[in-house]
């Protein structure tokens, strides 16, 4: 006997089996890519580890060119002597440190937990990097980056990325242009304590010149944006004062 298609029920039988197919079909879609998923975010932190301690494809004043996904594995393991873990004021090492979620870190520390602070030590033409992870909140959403310093929490490069700031103004906090002003820009007063960098309108510095002053130039149409980079360094990098104290 031919089925009914004009009865509601008929409409409702089918809505029911088409949400079970299509929901079949993205789970298994999504189990299936799961590990290629995976491989492209542990790349991609790697990349950014690099770039923020300038080993990178950088020419001139350019584009932003990361280190190839074929040879970042390799470069990874070349120039990063060590992976830390930053717990109850203990740093231990831990080859897979790069892998740890900020976000739910923030989120265990919020809720009464102990946080853990990665923290990766680099090697560069006889220099050494030690390079953070810090998160925020921008305008519109999350806003993150990696910060490389020196024993005296001397800013040697920067690497900031968003979620969905506004394209040519929130968004270009991952401009060059922006990400170079941090450079050479000092986290702690003489005495040792902690000021951060604040990206400050109205700078009296354009240029970025002058790096004992606690600042960077803003960027136009994006001070909500800016506050949040201003507050990621100042909030997550205290973090790690205290480990930096042990560097002396």
């Amino acid at each position: 006997m031919a089925m009914d298609t004009d009865k509601n029920s008929y409409t409702i039988i089918f809505a029911i089996a088409m949400v079970v197919v299509v929901g079949s079909l993205l789970a298994f879609t999504a189990s299936s890519l799961r590990p290629n998923i995976d491989e492209n975010k542990r790349m991609e932190k790697q990349q950014n580890i690099l770039y923020a301690m300038g080993v990178n494809g950088n020419e001139g004043d350019g584009d932003i060119t990361f280190v190839s996904t074929d040879v970042v594995g390799e470069e990874f393991s070349k120039y990063i002597k060590k992976q830390l873990v930053i717990e109850n004021g203990r740093a231990t090492e831990d080859d897979e440190a790069y892998l740890i979620d900020i976000k739910k870190e923030q989120a265990k520390a919020k809720n009464g937990g102990v946080r853990r602070l990665p923290l990766f030590v680099g090697e560069k033409d006889d220099k050494t990097f030690y390079i953070a992870p810090i998160r925020g909140k921008g305008l519109w959403d999350a806003i993150w980056g990696y910060v490389a310093l020196d024993k005296d929490m001397v800013v040697q490069g920067a690497f900031f990325d968003h979620a969905g700031e506004t394209p040519g103004l929130g968004a270009n906090i991952k401009q060059r242009y922006f990400m170079d002003d941090f450079e050479g820009e000092q986290l702690l007063t003489d005495s040792g304590v902690f000021k951060g960098i604040t990206v400050a309108k109205g700078n009296a510095d354009p240029k970025n010149e002058i790096k004992d002053d606690y600042e960077v130039d803003a960027l136009a149409g994006a001070t909500i944006t800016g506050d949040g980079v201003t507050a990621m360094i100042k909030k997550d990098l205290k973090l790690y004062l205290p480990y930096f104290k042990t560097l002396k």
